[in-house]
Order: C-alpha cells, then structure tokens, then sequence
C-alpha cells in the first residue's frame, strides 16, 4: 500500500453536479485524494447544497479527525480534504428531509476501516420512499459485508421508529474494525429458497401490518412455501411522531445471495397496496438475477476495489445508472477499471453480467496506528 501523503502532494479529483455526492466524499477519504464539487444545483431557483447535504458533510468531520471543508458563498462549490477515519462513540441528527438509511448507507463501507469501533447512534426518520430503511440495512446490507470478512459484531439496533414527516426515530450502528478485506468470489446465484420480511406500523392500527402480510402472502405462496413475515408494532414513545407503516422483503437463495424490495406508505394507500408493491417489486428485483440487488451494487463494487491484491469476481443483473457511474468515479480516485463480460454468453436473452478486478490490497493503517 502506498504510503499516506500530506494533502498537497496528493491530486485533486474534480466533479460537477450535486449527483453522486455521497459516494464522491466516500471514495474521497478512502482513498485520501481531496475532492472537489462544483455547480451544485447551479441552474436551480434554489442553488447550492441542501440541509441534507450539509449534515452529511458534518458526520464526516464527527467520524474523521483532521477533515477540512470548505463550502462556496453560494453553496455551489464544495472543497473536501478528507482526514484520518478515528471511528469511537458518535451521535447524529438527521434532517427531516431524508432518513436516516441516507447517512448510513454511506457510512457502512467506512466504518471498517477506522481507527477504533464504531458507535453510532443517529436520530431522525428511519423509514421513508426515497431511501433504504433501517430494517433493509439490518437485514440485507450488513450480511452483504459478509463474504468480504466484516461480519463479526456488526449491528443495527432499532432503538425508536420514526416515520415521515415528524421522524422521531432512533438507530444505533456497531461496527468493528478489519485490518484487511478478502477477495469476493461470488458467482453462482442459485435459487430463492425463503422470503422474509417486516411489516411495520407506528401510531396506526396494528391490524394494518396483519393486512400487510396477508396481502403479501397472497401473491408470494404461489412461488415458495418457506414465508415467514414478521409483525413489528411500536407503540408510545418509540413510535416516533408521526403514523405510517412499511413492508420490507428479503429473497434468500441457496448460495445466501439477497434480494430486497421494499414499499412505504404514502396517503391515500391501503395496506394491500403497499403489500402488492413491494411483493411486485421483489419479483422483479429477482428476474433480474445476479447475486447481488441493485440497491448493493455500489457498496459490493467498491469493497471489490478494496479487497487483497487478487482477482475479484462477482455475478450481478443489469447495471444501475448509479453504479455505472460509481465504476467510473472508483477509475478517477483508485485507477481501478472492471472487465465486464455477459455472465452466459450462449443464452441472449439473458442480460446478467460479470464483473472481474484485481484489488488494491488495500489496509487499514488507521488501525495500526492504534
């Protein structure tokens, strides 16, 4: 691993747009080059970072020591200079205008890599439409870190449920850190051998999440007889302040590939619909194929990246637009480019692919600092 440089000798990566910008400060300290983000929202009536954003930039400097931003008058223009990864007990609001699945999906492919544990406790909304909850997180997100060696005292505890617009929620992430990742391998899917999930539902009836489950059932026991749909009824104080419920699915296959859908509710909807939603979308998520969902596929590349130095290969579905550009944005901070071949070239119709890279080898040297 090359050694750690001061700032100025390291080059400037450049961006424009406000897309992306999670993973663009992601890769930033990983990779410890400073990165610049300029016409953020720049034709917009309202230019500049959102609230959103802003606490984003500020859970990094609460996570790393020695992180230096500089954001523009106009908030179009954003210089980060990232800092050492020190990890410990920290604590977060969110803003109300995204959940708090926005702050972690972020923060999971960092925590590894600190200096000493990760404590994390965030406050906010835990469930809404735009963002990956906290149960898909819990469920599907940590166990994707698995196969890479992060598995071992990882968590996410649901202290509160907080559903929009009021939030009210509370989660609290542990991680662990890792010296080194290990190559992933991934390439055979196998088939679906159960589906779990979670219906949830905060200051409304608890009828609402039985009619979820059985809404969801109806369509799911046509295809597989192991179902198991878990009720989750919060009441008082750890229901947050505002009502809604939420159903969270999970397909398990027989190589512990996972595939997840999930739907939330919004007014006007019955519980059926949410239920016929999200049943719909696993479907869907899992004619695609692969062994990875399209909602990990950034996070799966990227430790790929950072695996030891050998060849990592995994099977996925077609490419999200996000994740083409994360391949693109991982080629500008660590020079690392895919081979992308079709995962079965005799059969046209099928669109899954392959993708192959060598590591970096890269290493925790903020843990040896320890």
């Amino acid at each position: 691993m090359p050694s750690v440089l001061p700032f100025n000798s390291q080059p400037l990566v450049r961006f424009d747009g406000h897309d992306h910008f999670r993973n663009r400060l992601v890769l930033s300290v990983l990779s410890g080059k400073p990165v610049r983000i300029d016409k953020i929202r720049s034709d917009d009536k309202d230019p500049g970072l959102r609230d959103y954003e802003a606490s984003f930039l500020r859970l990094l400097e609460k996570i790393t020591n020695g992180s230096h931003v500089e954001i523009s008058y106009t908030g179009t223009s954003v210089l980060f200079r990232p800092g050492v990864l020190s990890g410990g007990v920290v604590s977060h609001d969110c803003p109300l205008s995204r959940s708090i699945g926005y702050f972690l999906e972020a923060i999971v492919p960092l925590a590894p890599f600190s200096k000493q544990r990760v404590e994390l406790t965030l406050r906010g909304i835990t469930t809404d439409a735009r963002d990956l909850s906290a149960d898909t997180i819990r469920t599907v997100t940590l166990p994707t870190l698995a196969p890479f060696g992060v598995s071992e005292g990882v968590e996410l505890k649901i202290r509160k449920r907080g559903a929009a617009p009021g939030g009210g929620g509370e989660v609290q992430f542990i991680c662990p850190v890792v010296k080194q990742l290990q190559t992933l391998n991934f390439v055979e899917p196998g088939k679906i051998k159960r589906i779990r999930g979670i219906a949830h539902s905060v200051r409304v009836s608890p009828q609402f999440s039985n009619r979820m489950i059985e809404a969801a059932r109806s369509v799911l026991n046509r295809f597989i007889p192991d179902i198991y749909l878990y009720s989750d009824v919060f009441k008082g104080e750890e229901s947050g302040k505002s009502p809604g419920y939420a159903l969270s699915l999970v397909a398990e296959s027989t190589t512990d590939a996972l595939h997840c859908a999930e739907a939330v509710s919004s007014p006007g909807t019955t519980p059926e619909d949410i239920a016929l939603e999200a049943t719909r979308s696993l479907l869907t998520e899992l004619k695609r194929g692969g062994c990875v969902d399209r909602q990990h596929q950034c996070l799966v590349l990227l430790y790929m990246v950072l695996g030891s130095e050998d060849v990592g290969r995994c099977r996925m579905g077609e490419l999200s637009p996000r994740a083409i550009q994360h391949l693109r944005d991982i080629r500008a901070f660590f020079g690392t480019i895919f081979k992308i071949s079709p995962a079965e070239p005799m059969d046209r119709e099928n669109t899954e692919l392959l993708l192959s890279c060598v590591g970096v080898g890269y290493v925790n040297a903020n843990r040896t600092l320890a």
